[in-house]
């Protein structure tokens, strides 16, 4: 490991398959369903699809970034047991706030350099029931005091070492960087309209699974449900995708003075879940839908926490001997479009490798679940098209970017 960043490179690692709930946006369909029950969901789906007895498993590993329910502590173990794992199998919590999902297929991987045969991968996140909170009334409310009760899902946004929240930085990338509200307008409309042309042709329905009230039994213990609101029988496809144009872009205000970036263009704010099963490559029974070649993480400074993304791709290229001409697709994700422009200018991508169908700027980003939905979005792509490698990447709030490099098995030269 160098003080440049931390690179991890994994021989015999495969994703088997991965699955994901649709995104729903903030209060719609999903908003009052724990995000254990989200997760309990598509844990069950992805082990149903792979055929693979839930007593296989040897690890749990689940993320989830909000504290969205009273029995949020329990979320990792709680996934494993209602999916139907073993009650010895251990879980564990993982947390890198939006590059999440990318670590819990980083830590499995590292397990199976062990005793770990198989690993359940699991991300849920219900932003809609991010709580309202106060940290400071535990000894009482005393006269003349005021105890500040805040929105944790927008306080969350803010970084108090450089007294910035995110917009802000990535504000701060579209100076650096000679973004234009125009230019970034324009990147934000284009990605609506490729997500809602990939969502026309049905290029999700394979990772999205369809939600709908159910009850999930565990003999001995009490049982856990999903309850859709009355008007809700079944969500079987992401609620954000919209048509919009440059216009209507345009007229909405900046969130900061002076600044580039408005609830336009940047990420939507939704509910959803996602799951992997993480494996071996050579005891695959039949082709798994990506080998995990490398990961690599790094640091940067937190006021322009957006540009993460750039020095991890460049470590993850270094390490592993490739150069961004051998990379089929890139899957950045869009926290602000300003923030993924400054990235893409930063190591000169080719846009018509980036984020083809679209990204969270159009289908949103449940913080935890986003790298899972970005890893298998990216694999099914690189199926499609009969390309090799494909890099899944994403900045991290406080000042960090992730990057993954996968390989298409089915890949003919």
């Amino acid at each position: 490991m160098s003080s440049a960043g931390q690179y991890s490179a994994f021989a015999d690692v495969a994703i088997f398959d991965a699955v994901r709930t649709p995104w729903v946006d903030l209060g719609g369909a999903l908003a009052q369903v724990s995000p254990i029950d989200l997760g309990i969901k598509v844990g069950r789906e992805v082990l149903a699809r792979t055929g693979i007895d839930p007593l296989a498993v040897d690890s749990v590993l689940a993320g989830s970034m909000a504290q969205a329910s009273f029995d949020a502590y329990l979320l990792p173990r709680h996934i494993g047991l209602y999916c139907g794992v073993a009650q010895s199998v251990p879980a564990l919590g993982v947390q890198r706030i939006c590059a999440t999902g990318f670590e819990l297929l980083r830590q499995a991987a590292e397990q199976l350099r062990d005793d770990v045969q198989l690993a359940l991968c699991v991300a849920s996140e219900s932003m809609s029931r991010n709580p309202i909170a106060a940290y400071t009334h535990r000894d009482g409310f005393r006269l003349g005091g005021g105890v500040a009760f805040k929105d944790f899902l927008w306080e969350a946004l803010y970084d108090p070492a450089p007294g910035l929240d995110m917009i802000a930085t990535a504000d701060n990338l579209a100076r650096r960087y000679d973004l234009s509200r125009e230019v970034v307008d324009r990147y934000a409309c284009a990605s609506h309209q490729r997500a809602l042309q990939a969502q026309k042709v049905g290029a999700w329905v394979e990772e999205i699974v369809a939600v709908d009230n159910q009850q999930f039994e565990l003999q001995g213990y009490q049982p856990r449900s999903i309850s859709l609101p009355r008007h809700a029988t079944a969500v079987t496809e992401d609620s954000h995708p919209r048509p919009t144009d440059l216009p209507a872009l345009a007229r909405l205000r900046a969130v900061h003075a002076g600044g580039v970036q408005t609830a336009g263009n940047s990420c939507a704010v939704v509910d959803g879940a996602a799951a992997a099963l993480v494996g071996r490559s050579s005891a695959c029974t039949r082709p798994p839908l990506a080998r995990l070649l490398a990961s690599a993480v790094v640091g940067v400074a937190p006021e322009f926490m957006g540009i993460g993304p750039a020095p991890a791709i460049r470590l993850l290229l270094q390490r592993s001997g490739l150069n961004l001409d051998d990379i089929g697709f890139f899957e950045i994700n869009e926290a602000q479009a300003a923030q993924v422009l400054a990235v893409a200018q930063a190591l000169e991508l080719d846009s018509a490798r980036l984020n083809v169908q679209g990204g969270s700027l159009a289908l949103g980003h449940p913080l935890a679940a986003t790298g899972l939905r970005l890893v298998m979005t990216l694999a099914r792509q690189l199926r499609q098209h009969n390309l090799r490698y494909g890099i899944a990447a994403a900045c991290v709030g406080g000042g960090q970017g992730m990057a993954l490099l996968i390989e298409n098995p089915a890949y003919r030269a």
